[in-house]
């Protein structure tokens, strides 16, 4: 697998994001539009909706077809939607940026949207096509909960320490939330709360468990030669890369859940475009895909931020930590800032739009250069892995 990429062609202008959580007041399409109009209107009449050529929407479950966009919008202009379990949001950005890329529109708009909290559902909504009987039937909960029982076993980790690492994680994200106007929860929890928390699956509680929420973000995207024309500091596309596994590891006896190998090749890919050889080090913070407190602790390596086997110790020594050597989830994650599954990704890019522009008020690093945001969709043994590399400035 290999891509020519397009690092530095394209830059993001602006970007809008709602707050996350219970919206019992508002439809899809007024998240739509509230997150639209603070894309377009932070750019102070330098670009109008009617400016945009194309439009993107990414929507697991929250409406069919373009008019999803078009019709909260008013426009009447190529709409596209899009679907890829919880990398939604990020498929939509990147399609939206190939097509600038490749000289086909000026001007595009990736918007993700998802309303959950009335729909009574949690986590993905779609039916599922008739199968042959064998796929496997559990929850989400039950499956990325195999990940601590297997990593532990694999490396040697009692169930004490285990928990400890668990609960930082959980933790960690809940202090960074509790930063963030915007997240779905924003109280700190303390460890010992969250190591007494009702049981989920497995050894998942409550708090190493993803919130259910609603919410919508956008990003306007063009040239990065037009980018300074709309704004003084515009985010620069490093690398977008998209890899969906073949479902191998549910099939076969040798798979492990200490890994998930779509991830390992999508970084692999995004870091060989954007010319990172080494990821620890040269990557300013990440956000990424935490549904669950363990997907965390295997993603760390899987990027490889963390040599395998070692993840748990970084963790424990306070290295993602929001003053760690690299912070993870500083926005709080789906963890602590929700996951409506069409916007999460665009979500993790906003928070690196902030940052990047030193717009992140209280969790505000010093000094970002690039940021990473990572969107996993599945299921451990069968997902879909999405990377982005994005900066704030060229080469």
């Amino acid at each position: 697998m290999a891509s020519n990429g397009f690092k530095d062609r394209v830059a993001i202008i602006s970007m809008g994001c709602t707050k996350f959580g219970d919206h019992w007041d508002k439809s899809a399409d007024d998240l739509v539009v509230d997150a639209v109009d603070e894309c377009v209107n932070s750019l102070n009449g330098k670009l109008e909706l009617s400016n945009v050529d194309a439009f993107w929407v990414g929507t697991q479950g929250s409406g069919m077809a373009g008019v999803t966009l078009s019709r909260p919008l008013h426009v009447s202009a190529p709409v596209t939607r899009v679907e890829n379990y919880c990398a939604t949001g990020s498929d939509s950005v990147r399609n939206a940026a190939y097509a600038v890329g490749s000289g086909a529109y000026d001007v595009v708009m990736a918007v993700g949207v998802e309303k959950l909290k009335d729909s009574s559902y949690s986590g993905l909504t779609a039916a599922w096509p008739p199968s042959d009987g064998t796929k496997v039937d559990w929850t989400a909960p039950a499956s990325f909960s195999l990940l601590a029982p297997a990593y532990a076993k694999k490396y040697g980790i009692d169930e004490k320490l285990m928990r400890d690492v668990l609960t930082h994680i959980a933790w960690k994200n809940h202090q960074n939330g509790s930063l963030n106007s915007r997240a779905q929860f924003r109280k700190a929890i303390s460890k010992e709360t969250i190591d007494r928390s009702p049981q989920i699956a497995g050894q998942l509680g409550v708090f190493d468990c993803s919130g259910v929420a609603d919410g919508a973000a956008a990003a306007i995207i063009v040239r990065a030669e037009d980018a300074k024309k709309y704004c003084d500091d515009p985010m620069y596309v490093k690398a977008l890369s998209l890899v969906s596994g073949t479902g191998a590891g549910l099939r076969v006896s040798d798979y492990d859940f200490t890994s998930f190998p779509e991830v390992e090749s999508s970084a692999q890919e995004a870091y060989r475009q954007a010319g990172i050889s080494e990821p620890r080090t040269e990557i300013s913070f990440a956000e990424v895909h935490d549904c669950f407190t363990p997907t965390e602790l295997v993603l760390m390596e899987d990027l490889g931020f963390s040599a395998r086997g070692a993840a748990w110790q970084d963790v424990l020594d306070g290295f993602f930590d929001l003053n760690g050597g690299l912070p993870v989830n500083p926005d709080g994650g789906l963890k602590s800032f929700g996951h409506p599954i069409g916007a999460s990704g665009l979500r993790m890019l906003f928070e690196c739009w902030l940052q990047l522009s030193g717009k992140a008020e209280k969790r505000q690093l010093d000094n970002p250069r690039l940021g990473l945001t990572h969107n996993l969709g599945g299921q451990p043994g069968e997902c879909v892995s999405f990377v982005s590399i994005v900066g704030n400035q060229l080469g």
